[in-house]
């Protein structure tokens, strides 16, 4: 199902006397149950796309639309499907309960544990200073199991590697109970195991668990890790200084959007076997 969608959407920087339109006319939809990795050089606008879907800014033109279930997304009448809203008519409280948002910077914090952290997430239903009820609390513990960090969740933040914080992190963003979930360079300063680990838990909480009534969220990442994405994104999204492309990976590779973004002097992409290599020059 279509969570998210862009309308014609233009995105940038406005201030007084200034405008700079970073990319226009995108139109493209996030589905729920789906990873969808945003790939695209740097300097592109992936990061400024990704503030404009987090609603930490607006949109130059054009809309991007929610539909989700639940108080934030009214519908015409009880018990009939929600209709969609755009970001611009929600109230920062709604947002925080439809977006949870991963960035890359590290949390500067010193003395805290990893429960102290993912129950931050909470902070949408208790407010900044509120005091986790019993529900909040079986809610973080939920969060540190989905992500296989039980034995961490009494470690203090600044003890762990960059992987198990990356994993703290993400927890804390399924505390916040939200339908969306974007992360901004997730997989950025891992090894490569980690990366992968990451990437696979990502995958995991896309498509939900039966087994423990998981529902499956809509998340949207954008990275650097050009073969993972590939391997592992059910969407990929390859924003060029032309436009956005939107497609499974074989679809796109099949269109020659994944050889134009990859191939370089020295670098071939395989559209059959969906891989790159490094030829010497």
């Amino acid at each position: 199902m279509e969570t998210v969608v862009l309308s014609d959407l233009s995105i940038g920087y406005a201030a007084k006397g200034f405008r700079k339109i970073v990319a226009s006319g995108l139109n493209a939809a996030i589905c729920s149950g789906e990873l969808t990795c945003l790939l695209g050089r740097n300097g592109v606008g992936k990061s400024t796309l990704l503030r404009t879907l987090s609603a930490f800014q607006p949109p130059l033109a054009g809309r991007v639309s929610m539909l989700a279930a639940g108080e934030q997304s009214p519908s015409d009448h009880a018990g009939q499907p929600p209709r969609p809203v755009t970001l611009a008519s929600l109230s920062s409280r709604q947002l925080s309960r439809l977006i949870g948002v991963v960035l890359t910077e590290k949390p500067d914090v010193q003395n805290m544990t990893v429960e102290d952290l993912v129950g931050m997430g909470r902070q949408p239903y208790t407010g900044f200073w509120g005091t986790l009820g019993t529900d909040d609390r079986r809610i973080v513990g939920e969060a540190i199991r989905l992500v296989g960090i039980d034995s961490l969740a009494r470690r203090r933040i600044h003890t762990l590697s960059d992987g198990e914080r990356q994993k703290a992190m993400i927890a804390k963003a399924l505390a916040q109970q939200t339908p969306v979930i974007y992360l901004d360079e997730p997989t950025a300063f891992l090894d490569f195991s980690s990366k992968v680990e990451v990437m696979q838990l990502l995958k995991h909480l896309a498509r939900g668990d039966a087994n423990s009534a998981t529902t499956a969220k809509t998340i949207f990442l954008s990275t650097h890790d050009v073969e993972l994405a590939i391997g592992l994104a059910d969407k990929l999204w390859v924003m060029e200084p032309g436009g956005l492309s939107v497609g499974t990976p074989r679809q796109l590779a099949e269109q020659g959007v994944l050889s134009r973004f990859v191939e370089r002097p020295g670098i071939t992409f395989d559209s059959d076997k969906l891989s790159i290599h490094i030829t010497s020059l």
